[in-house]
């Protein structure tokens, strides 16, 4: 290789160019996305385009994630061709980039001037002492720390577009790969249009805690939707006094000026664990779920390339606060094999950054899916362990199973539970592998009828597919924002 350039001209792209025999290949590979090069050239001189973009899912084509990438050059012989380039890091309008010998340094289209501490500070300085003038009739969403625009957050945009058109609509992104809802506008977490739409926006939208400084003006609204009914225990009630956690549940939950719900049970879970006993919590279903009741799997089927006719399971184990990895109960291919099923394997968002796709036959790695409702939707049983997704997939009425290898230590030394999970289980509990297999040939779904009717009354009565409506509604009535 001879020549390796980054260029905007055919979009953001890695150009390699070289001497000698073309390449038969030419990939650029993430953990969780990969792109291949139009190679071009006949005789003396080869070259080669990497789009620095990339269409998931069936979805639109964005910049590709936030991450490492592997320069992988492979000639006509099969073998790898080494790269000693070193590109520094160039801005390329929707994103950053770096090329040093096979590695890619791919990140946000940050200004130099602001990615640093010192220019973060300044940011978080004028936005905590910004001057106080009225805000925007403006929302500003956040699902999973920007990972992706999703959950009740997303439910209830979609929701508040339909009702109130007119009011801007900001969206929290980690970088441009992550899609936002049609008329919403994207802001990079650590911009300084991040900043001032956090600061300006009349609502805040949130399902998980608020990053970095927080400074809520008088008048602004949070609205915390959490993510998902617990089982676990969490927050002030997770096993070991630390009075530094305590302080911080303490310093978070004060942020929030309203929490929802899925139904009662959570709601004084959530209230007792977060000290959130003298304020609102709105019990109304989770927005999220409504997709639940009145959608199909259609459409996300052949987005991942699945017949309609095909088995498909889902699994979905929650993190581990020991691991930073999805964890290795389940051999997803051998799964795959045994089942006659397409195995789709959905890691945590936790283990969204750290992790890396699952591969092989029939298996298909879904963590970075952006949408999990859509996933249930798709699915027809779910396996999980202690995650909340239980509560969220019930509302189908589909199959569950349990596989809880390490119930014991997750139970008396992780988290604890809130409540017996294998007295109340809507479907099989299992050890390894091998008898979850043997549990999904039974299909003894009969024997777990009435658990599943009992689990539905108590967790999802308010799932009836109305609750974005509900939520909008007392947003608006209330004057959150102004239509």
């Amino acid at each position: 290789m001879t020549e390796a350039r980054f260029t905007t001209d055919e979009g953001p792209a890695l150009v390699l160019s070289g001497e000698g025999e073309r390449p038969s290949s030419v990939d650029l590979v993430g953990a969780r996305a990969r792109v291949s090069a139009r190679i071009t050239g006949r005789g003396r001189t080869w070259r080669a385009v990497l789009p620095l973009r990339a269409a998931r899912w069936g979805g639109p084509e964005l910049p590709l994630p936030s991450g490492s990438y592997d320069l992988r050059i492979v000639d006509a012989g099969g073998r790898g061709i080494h790269s000693s380039e070193v590109l520094p890091i160039t801005q390329l309008g929707t994103l950053r980039a770096a090329l040093e010998g096979a590695r890619l340094e791919v990140g946000p289209p940050m200004d130099p001037a602001y990615d640093s501490g010192e220019g973060q500070d300044a940011l978080e300085r004028r936005y905590a002492t910004r001057p106080a003038a009225g805000f925007e009739n403006a929302v500003f969403f956040e699902s999973f720390y920007g990972r992706n625009a999703s959950c009740n957050p997303l439910a209830i945009d979609r929701e508040l577009a339909r009702r109130a058109p007119e009011v801007t609509r900001y969206w929290s992104v980690v970088d441009l790969s992550v899609a936002v809802p049609e008329g919403a506008i994207p802001v990079v977490e650590g911009s300084p249009d991040w900043w001032r739409a956090r600061g300006a926006a009349r609502l805040l939208v949130v399902n998980d805690w608020l990053r970095r400084r927080f400074s809520r003006r008088r008048g602004q609204i949070v609205l915390q939707t959490w993510h998902g009914t617990p089982l676990k225990r969490l927050a002030l009630h997770r096993p070991g006094f630390d009075p530094r956690r305590m302080a911080a549940v303490v310093r978070e939950s004060r942020r929030w000026n309203v929490l929802l719900a899925q139904n009662p049970y959570a709601a004084r879970i959530l209230a007792k664990a977060y000290a959130f006993l003298s304020r609102p919590v709105w019990v109304e279903g989770y927005p999220r779920n409504d997709i639940l009741t009145t959608g199909d799997g259609a459409a996300t089927r052949a987005a991942l390339g699945i017949r309609p006719d095909e088995r498909v399971l889902l699994y979905a184990p929650t993190w581990r606060d020991d691991r930073d990895q999805i964890v290795d109960f389940v051999d997803p291919a051998a799964l795959a094999a045994a089942t006659d099923a397409v195995v789709l394997v959905r890691g945590h968002s936790r283990t969204l950054l750290p992790g890396r796709d699952a591969e092989g036959p029939r298996v298909v790695d879904v963590t970075g899916f952006p949408d999990t409702s859509l996933l249930l939707l798709a699915a027809d049983a779910l396996i999980t362990d202690y995650s909340s997704v239980m509560f969220d997939f019930s509302v189908t009425g589909k199959p569950m199973y349990f596989l809880v290898p390490d119930m014991e230590h997750y139970r008396g030394e992780l988290r604890g539970f809130y409540f017996d999970l294998a007295a109340h289980a809507p479907g099989a509990m299992v050890r390894s592998q091998e008898e979850l297999v043997a549990a999904l040939a039974a299909d003894d779904t009969a024997e777990h009828a009435e658990r599943y009717r009992q689990w539905q009354a108590k967790f999802n009565a308010r799932d009836d597919g109305h609750a974005a409506e509900r939520v909008v509604a007392r947003i608006l009535d209330q004057g959150f924002i102004r239509v």
